[in-house]
């Protein structure tokens, strides 16, 4: 819905997705605040934005698996691992990080594929197990290659990414560099979703048997879903990487992998816009509560630290769980009617 008075005479102008001056104008104030807000903000909300710009790239990998194609994917923490351990390996040889980030998702795509083929013959809950095998089988593969590949059970630690000769170790380097980065992952997500393969993958989601007539491929868009969605996992784990400097396998769990599912759901899963408002809702939530968390800790007052935690995770389940029942089509529905309101108001309307 647009607002009155505007219309367009040629098909890309109406495609795109900022298709007036104001959202144009509110666009390019909100990327101004994005470039101010490490200078205003502490360095903990500096670095949780940080880490929420990753958080965001990786969740847009799934929703290209599981959102536009209909795969389910329990194992994209698992890709985000590959991602990490290879930007860790290159490090240590001295590659750039241009060189590290499409080599880190060149390498989580290709680990992708023995996991996508399954999708050619199974899907569903099947297909869930598929994916959950890469999972189980990412930390037993690390620790029982050489130590000297990647560091065995005991991790591996990282130097600063180097771009051009210049070091981005530091906290404001990492906020722009993965600010970027995920801006250009925008784009291409978005993109992606209403290019020739993006309805192949929509075909697929809706009734693969009806888009196998009409020509689309199962096989071939089936894999190259996960490549994709794998791809985008590997670029946030060369961030990651880059950002905490030390990577074990104890960080890409499939706790993690639930938590990047949990975010599609709440954000919607048919929209790359659903992966970043799930991303930012469950980022701010966490944040929130476990700050609460914190604050009962200080005060002293008989509760044991692991008590709130554990509390403090129920709660944020129980949020997910309502937000899932009251908006089951996730806040980028909200949002939709939230601006179709804004742009009829003041006019009456059901």
């Amino acid at each position: 819905m647009l607002p009155s008075g505007i219309f367009f005479q040629t098909h890309p102008a109406e495609a795109g997705y900022v298709r007036t001056r104001p959202q144009l104008l509110w666009f390019i104030a909100f990327l101004l605040a994005l470039a101010v807000a490490p200078l205003l903000a502490s360095v903990h909300v500096t670095g949780v934005l940080t880490m929420l710009f990753i958080t965001v790239i990786a969740v847009q990998g799934l929703q290209i698996t599981t959102g536009m194609t209909g795969q389910l994917n329990l194992g994209q923490s698992a890709f985000v691992g590959v991602g990490a351990f290879v930007t860790a390996k290159l490090a240590e040889l001295g590659a750039p990080v241009i060189v590290a980030l499409p080599c880190a998702g060149v390498a989580a795509g290709l680990s992708s594929i023995l996991f996508g083929l399954p999708a050619v013959r199974v899907k569903g809950f099947y297909l869930a197990l598929t994916t959950l095998a890469a999972q189980v089988m990412f930390p037993v593969l690390v620790i029982r290659l050489p130590a000297s590949w990647f560091g065995g059970s005991s991790g591996i630690s990282i130097d600063p990414p180097v771009l051009a000769g210049i070091s981005l170790g530091g906290l404001l380097p990492m906020y722009f560099l993965c600010l970027v980065v995920m801006l250009v992952m925008g784009v291409f997500a978005f993109n992606l979703n209403r290019s020739r393969v993006g309805r192949a993958f929509r075909a697929l989601r809706d009734n693969d048997i009806a888009a196998n007539v009409l020509g689309v491929s199962p096989a071939h868009y089936k894999v190259l879903s996960f490549f994709a969605g794998a791809f985008f996992a590997g670029i946030a784990g060369c961030l990651y990487a880059y950002n905490i400097r030390y990577v074990t396998t104890e960080q890409f769990s499939l706790w993690q992998s639930v938590w990047y599912v949990g975010m599609l759901l709440v954000g919607g899963l048919h929209s790359p816009l659903g992966a970043i408002l799930g991303a930012v809702f469950i980022t701010v939530l966490q944040e929130t509560l476990h700050g609460f968390g914190g604050m009962l800790l200080n005060a002293d007052i008989g509760l044991q630290g692991g008590l709130i935690f554990a509390v403090t995770n129920v709660m944020l389940g129980g949020v997910i769980v309502a937000a899932l029942i009251y908006e089951p089509r996730g806040l980028v529905h909200r949002w939709g009617l939230i601006k179709a309101a804004y742009r009829l108001w003041p006019f009456p309307h059901g």
